[in-house]
């Protein structure tokens, strides 16, 4: 995010950045593709300027922020650009407008969307932001439940996926936080909801928590197509797949007759490390199952709908949500190497004001 602004005789203040240090190589993101760093900001834009100063007070860690690591084209992933060595990291944040050169946004407005991983960022592409209009409810939560996590388990769930009462419904990931709000859409939608996930507490909290019918430690298991048929003995009508590899290739042996599959992500692939292919994608045709991969952005314009109905169910109870939350811009880098190996418990954030 360009922050070397100039504006004269305003106040200048220090800004703590996360940095890219280098690009990631191979595997997972480790603690030294970053680091953190202080630069200047003038907390005043030039006059003319059209973009908005902000104040960060919540970032989102999210798992395709690694792809974004690596020094590939833009093509051949599903992040529009590449981190830069040297320039702030960036992904979706809740941040308070300071100053404006925008009619849409004005100084003291709460906003979430893509922003920089600093304390303060100047935003020229505007249209990534959302104004937030409902504040009765934690504003760390449209880094999850009402931003980006929420609006991808609504749209796969709810356009791509077409719920019926009474269908089977599988859920990968199911602790993070797109699949604890999939597994509650799909309860509260009178589904069968069974999730997985990689330690015994992840497991409790979908049960306990987030209403799953059942769930279970796929780390535990040694083979992955009987635990999900005796899971799903019928077989499973909805698969909300964000894990891809093995568990991929033991749903499609397991699938019912016409069932969908909503690819929002497959993070075990991520680290380039899985070079087998999936083997039972045949079982596709037979069964005329429908996988369909899809990007949230595509679903935006369904936001004022989505927002409707997930704050109605929060203020009605329906819906739980866990946040883990790192505090400051120095633990940020570790926040986010820890999606890879699970270390999180619930949506990954990281506070870095509290206004």
């Amino acid at each position: 995010m360009a922050n070397d602004v100039e504006a004269e005789g305003v106040e200048e203040v220090s800004n703590k950045q996360v940095l890219l240090q280098e690009h990631l190589m191979s595997g997972n993101p480790r603690d030294s593709n970053m680091c953190v760093s202080t630069s200047k900001i003038k907390l005043k834009l030039p006059r003319g300027f059209t973009g908005v100063l902000l104040k960060n007070l919540y970032l989102s860690c999210d798992p395709y922020m690694a792809a974004r690591m690596k020094k590939l084209d833009a093509s051949s992933s599903y992040a529009l650009d590449m981190y830069r060595p040297g320039q702030p990291i960036s992904g979706y944040g809740v941040s308070k407008v300071l100053d404006s050169g925008h009619p849409k946004f004005a100084k003291g407005d709460l906003v979430w969307g893509f922003t920089g991983w600093e304390e303060y960022s100047v935003i020229t592409a505007t249209e990534s932001l959302i104004k937030i209009q409902h504040t009765d409810v934690p504003l760390s939560y449209y880094t999850g439940i009402l931003g980006m996590n929420g609006m991808t388990a609504y749209a796969g769930f709810y356009e791509v996926c077409s719920p019926k009462p009474g269908e089977k419904v599988f859920v990968s990931a199911a602790a993070g936080a797109i699949g604890q709000l999939v597994g509650q859409f799909a309860k509260l939608s009178g589904c069968y909801v069974v999730g997985t996930a990689g330690s015994k507490k992840k497991v409790d909290l979908l049960k306990n928590k987030f209403g799953f019918d059942e769930a279970f430690n796929y780390k535990e298991e040694t083979d992955l197509v009987a635990a999900l048929k005796r899971y799903f003995p019928e077989g499973i009508d909805i698969y909300f797949e964000s894990v891809g590899g093995k568990m991929l290739d033991a749903v499609l042996l397991n699938m019912r007759f016409k069932g969908r599959i909503a690819a929002c992500g497959m993070i075990s692939q991520f680290d380039g490390s899985q070079t087998a292919g999936v083997q039972n994608l045949m079982y596709m045709i037979g069964n005329r199952v429908r996988m369909e991969g899809f990007i949230v952005a595509d679903h935006f314009h369904l936001y004022p709908k989505f927002l409707d109905l997930v704050i109605s169910y929060i203020k009605q109870g329906k819906l739980t949500y866990v946040e883990d939350i790192a505090e400051g811009l120095d633990n940020a880098p570790k926040a986010l190497v820890g999606l890879f190996s699970g270390r999180n418990i619930g949506k990954q954030l990281v506070l870095v004001s509290k206004e």
